[in-house]
């Protein structure tokens, strides 16, 4: 597996590419994330053309169960945040399967013939 990406390295990426310095990459990158936090706090939802958004859900009270003991106990709401990533994004990195073509019905079965 190939090793992941640092933020360090990604800052000399982005660097490289808009032809900025690191030090100004680093402040675009850390303005991008101070933004998305403060956004999705405020309106539930953040989106980065292209990429995809970052939305925050209520879960419900809900009941659960202590897997070690089975007794039943009651799960509070919470607040989460998710990340939907963008159709084209997904379609770039894992293609969609090619559709068949429905297959033709089989024919039916011929009857078997009565003995007389």
């Amino acid at each position: 597996m190939a090793d992941k990406l640092t933020q360090t390295q990604l800052v000399a990426k982005l660097a490289e590419g808009a032809e900025i310095t690191k030090k100004q990459a680093k402040a675009v990158l850390d303005g991008l994330s101070a933004t998305a936090v403060s956004e999705t706090k405020k309106n539930g939802v953040f989106i980065i053309p292209g990429i995809g958004r970052l939305v925050r859900q209520e879960r419900k009270a809900r009941m659960g169960r202590n897997p070690a003991t089975g007794v039943a106990i009651k799960i509070p709401a919470k607040k989460v945040v998710k990340f939907r990533i963008a159709k084209a994004v997904k379609d770039a990195i894992v293609p969609p399967k090619a559709v068949k073509a429905p297959a033709a019905a089989p024919a039916p079965a011929k009857k078997a013939a009565k003995k007389k």
